[in-house]
């Protein structure tokens, strides 16, 4: 905004200082006059609403990146819980796998009573294959596709948002310099009014009216197909 603020002050001077030119104006050097009144109105406005437009977007990029930030560290947390589980599961198989090897029934129950409920799904289905006397069956549960780890999904679509959330960051961030660029165009539009304002010959004032009046046409064009926040 300080962009705007700058640009409406220094359109207030130079519409003070076109004032002082002494003499009573002509028919066209009031024409003049006028134009250079109607573009400073025009650009004040302009200027405003495009500094509001780039302060939006800029906060709305810096809310998305705060949100990146905090969904990749809470899936950081659950890809972290997923490991310890994979842990847990590694752990109770073999001490599941030792009994069942050293034909000790009731060690191997005790290991089935504490597997973890997605585990112990995949564990059936892997033991209907009967893995002992079948060569092709997966090596153990977790290489069943029935075993699902919670945390790991939740740690995987929550890795997704955080990617969503920044390039969101990104995208809003350069909406808001898309609107910087267009408060850079109307401060030149400001410095051509002031100086046509310094010329007495009229060719030369209309001339560099015209330049600033094609300068402001482009950043309307800007400002009506940039998105609004």
């Amino acid at each position: 905004m300080s962009e705007a603020i700058s640009n409406i002050e220094i359109a207030h001077k130079i519409h003070e200082q076109g004032h002082h030119h002494g003499a009573p104006p002509d028919g066209r050097a009031l024409w003049a006059e006028i134009a250079e009144a109607i573009l400073l109105a025009v650009v004040a406005v302009a200027t405003a609403w495009t500094g509001y437009e780039a302060a939006k977007w800029g906060a709305l990029s810096d809310q998305n990146y705060t949100l990146a930030s905090r969904t990749t560290v809470m899936s950081q947390q659950k890809a972290t819980l997923a490991g310890q589980d994979r842990l847990y599961v590694i752990i109770t198989f073999n001490g599941w796998a030792l009994g069942r090897t050293a034909g000790n029934e009731k060690l191997t129950a005790f290991y089935e009573r504490r597997f973890r409920p997605e585990y112990a799904i995949a564990f059936q289905a892997w033991k209907a294959l009967d893995p002992l006397h079948n060569s092709t069956a997966p090596p153990g549960p977790i290489f069943m596709p029935e075993y699902k780890n919670a945390n790991a999904q939740e740690s995987v679509s929550l890795a997704e948002q955080a990617n969503d959330y920044f390039a969101k960051g990104v995208s809003t961030r350069e909406t808001g310099d898309e609107y910087v660029k267009v408060t850079v165009f109307l401060a030149t539009v400001l410095l051509l009014t002031a100086i046509s304002q310094r010329f007495s010959i009229f060719g030369p004032r209309v001339a560099v009216l015209a330049v600033a009046f094609v300068l402001l046409a482009v950043s309307a064009f800007w400002i009506i197909r940039l998105p609004r926040a």
